[in-house]
């Protein structure tokens, strides 16, 4: 529900039409906008709209006053509600106000960026991987990015991440301003906040508060903030001119017919009978008691969400007319090149791709259990994993390390690895044991690591070993190993970081040869494509999502389903109508206590045709003047299939409307406070 569904589609050799398009903020359509609707978006426009919008840990936010107030979804802060939680009070159950700066919770884990500088590199990185074969122009792409990355860190003090545009076309630096000292400040209960649950994922009409407040520090003082954007709390019209900002996830509108394929046959099938039996396995969990079900909740609403994505994203894979637009656009792109005599060295980098996409498929299962999450399904492994090869990698010069361990990253594992947020041995278990299994079902009994995993025990009793035998789970214990480096790690007697260690060696090689037989060769084929659609299409076709700072477009409007028109608005009375007094449709008490005082006919939700998708969760719906209208936090049904292309009639993304906040902060809540800094009465 929450975690905004893979939106909208670039058909491979066609322009952008409709209101389709992520774009960058340096290649924003304006003269389109400008003509298509009579709305002027200027660079003054872009920057002020830039420099408020945030990115949070997989999602989106905005500054909403000059003092750091930061608002986002409430599934986007459920992580640090969890945090904050505890087997016997669930701030995801109960919500949260602070009704001062001193109440306000820190969110030890999460990160706030803000955009502040873009720089195109890609005659740098060209330059260095200019003659080489695959796999070393793969390691000389890596290494050029690492130190170009740590040059502009030094030289900034910002933080400086490298983008990969048009799947390989264009390469950039991006320069943010992070704030690490963010703080919780406000959550309704998730009762409202995701009322319907997940049979109401992905679904609309919806009656959700999704929505959450944070607010970022720095030097132990609130951000000062120039220029945050104004929530208008009347809302938008039908039919009006709306805009997003916002980071989208990714997208596989780029992909070659072998790619989609591969996801088809390959890869989704495996991950939905994996996900549903967990999803099994989790409800059971939740049904022994209320610990157990305030334990579960945030990862099975998470895989739920994620399952009926997949499921989803399958069905379009297997819609045969689909597809066959898929290849006729394929063949067209490839049949223009061709006959490009600019493009004359090109080859055929789709059939490099197909080749690699087989290579992907003999060792990718192998891949996803051993360096994967799919057979060490555990957080106090992963931490594990963090810690061996964090002690190898920082030995080596910056350029030859994984590229998660570069220094660029190091700060941030540091924070996590430093969070005192809670580990319930018992998940940890449940998870672990499913992924020893399901290992041993996929690559056999008599596969390597796996008769060196249980030649003397049972998934189950191995995962109570190293859940009940480890100190992991405290953070002292975690940083003493992570600042003791090499020397800490092997002397450390510690279950799961002998477990890391043991199996290191296998997934270090696994994961060298899927670098070299898929990765390598797929970049340097995805490149040559990418050559060629700048060459016949130029920058007038958007890039595919990659999680950085993008730009959409669109109408607020309903859609036309089996005959039957949607409105894009819902009102609260409908909500009240709906609700069953049963969870997933039971509304808060906080609620129904004040119903007498409520304004039944407020908006709720609303739909628009922007083109959005996973990441974007958070973001601004804003009208043509820069005002917040809308909190973007979900699509319908048909959006998902949205990973690969875009249908105009009935593709909608959904929004928060902002009348149900002040409502909620004013009736609901009792927040005058709160309500004034965003500008409402």
């Amino acid at each position: 529900m929450r975690r905004l569904a893979l939106i909208a589609g670039l058909l491979l050799t066609t322009l952008a039409h409709a209101d389709e398009g992520m774009w960058t903020y340096d290649n924003f359509p304006s003269a389109k906008v400008k003509q298509q609707y009579g709305v002027t978006i200027d660079q003054g426009w872009l920057d002020r709209v830039r420099e408020a919008t945030v990115r949070l840990s997989g999602c989106t936010a905005s500054f909403v006053s000059s003092e750091g107030l930061i608002l986002t979804n409430h599934h986007c802060i459920a992580s640090c509600l969890a945090e904050n939680s505890s087997k016997d009070k669930s701030l995801l159950e109960d919500g949260f106000v602070a009704r001062d700066r001193k109440e306000e919770i820190p969110c030890r884990t999460q990160v706030a960026d803000v955009l502040v500088g873009m720089e195109n590199v890609t005659d740098k990185v060209d330059a260095a991987t200019r003659g080489l074969d695959d796999r070393a122009a793969n390691e000389a792409r890596k290494r050029t990015l690492t130190a170009l990355e740590q040059a502009c860190e030094k030289d900034s003090g910002l933080k400086c991440q490298s983008v990969t545009l048009y799947n390989g076309g264009q390469q950039f630096l991006y320069r943010y301003r992070r704030y690490t000292d963010v703080r919780l400040v406000f959550a309704p209960e998730a009762g409202i906040a995701a009322f319907g649950g997940d049979p109401d994922n992905f679904q609309f009409p919806r009656w959700c508060l999704d929505m959450g407040l944070l607010r970022a520090y720095e030097n132990g003082k609130p951000v000062a903030v120039a220029r945050p954007l104004r929530v208008n709390f009347a809302g938008p019209k039908p039919g009006e001119f709306v805009l997003v900002s916002g980071h989208p996830g990714s997208t596989n509108r780029l992909l070659t017919v072998a790619q989609l394929q591969g996801l088809r046959n390959d890869d989704l099938p495996p991950s939905l009978l994996r996900s549903n039996e967990l999803r099994g396995r989790y409800i059971q969990f939740g049904k022994q008691g209320d610990a157990e079900r305030r334990i579960v909740d945030d990862p099975l609403t998470g895989l739920e969400n994620g399952i009926k994505v997949r499921r989803k994203q399958l069905d379009a894979l297997l819609d045969d007319g689909l597809m066959a637009k898929k290849r006729a656009d394929e063949a067209e792109l490839r049949a223009r090149a061709a006959k490009d005599p600019a493009l004359a060295g090109l080859g055929d980098p789709w059939a490099e791709i197909e080749k690699a996409t087989a290579r992907a498929r003999d060792i990718g299962t192998e891949y996803g259990y051993l360096e994967g999450a799919a057979g060490f399904n555990s957080r106090l492994f992963r931490v594990a994993r963090t810690l061996v090869r964090g002690a190898a990698e920082r030995e080596k010069p910056n350029g030859e390390r994984l590229r998660e361990f570069t220094d660029a990253q190091l700060p941030r594992i540091e924070q996590t690895l430093g969070a005192a947020t809670p580990v319930y041995p018992e998940l940890e278990r449940l998870t672990l044991s499913f992924g020893f299994e399901r290992m041993r079902e996929w690559l056999g009994p008599d596969h390597a690591t796996v008769r060196a995993l249980l030649a003397k025990d049972s998934p189950d009793t191995l995962a109570a070993k190293l859940v009940d035998g480890t100190k992991l789970a405290d953070p002292a214990v975690r940083l003493a190993l992570w600042r003791g480096g090499s020397a800490a790690i092997a002397a450390s007697d510690d279950p799961m970081i002998k477990l890391a260690r043991d199996v290191d060696p296998a997934s270090r090689a696994l994961r060298k040869r899927y670098e070299d037989e898929v990765q390598a060769p797929v970049a340097v084929a995805e490149e040559k494509i990418a050559r060629a659609r700048f060459k016949i299409y130029g920058t007038e076709v958007y890039p595919d999502a990659t999680f950085t700072l993008r730009l959409n477009y669109g109408t607020v409007q309903g859609w036309v389903e089996k005959g039957t028109p949607v409105e894009p608005y819902t009102r609260l009375r409908t909500a009240f109508d709906r609700a069953t007094g049963q969870a997933p449709f039971r509304i808060p008490a906080s609620w129904e206590k004040v119903r007498a005082q409520l304004d039944l006919d407020t908006p709720v939700n609303l739909s628009t045709n922007n083109d959005i998708v996973g990441g974007n969760s958070g973001s601004a719906l804003l009208n043509a003047r820069g005002e917040i209208v809308g909190l973007m936090f979900d699509g319908n049904i048909h959006s998902i299939s949205g990973a690969y292309w875009f249908d105009t009639a009935k593709n909608r993304s959904i929004a928060v409307h902002p009348a149900i906040m002040r409502e909620a902060l004013r009736k609901v809540y009792d927040a005058p406070a709160l309500l004034r800094e965003l500008g409402g009465q």
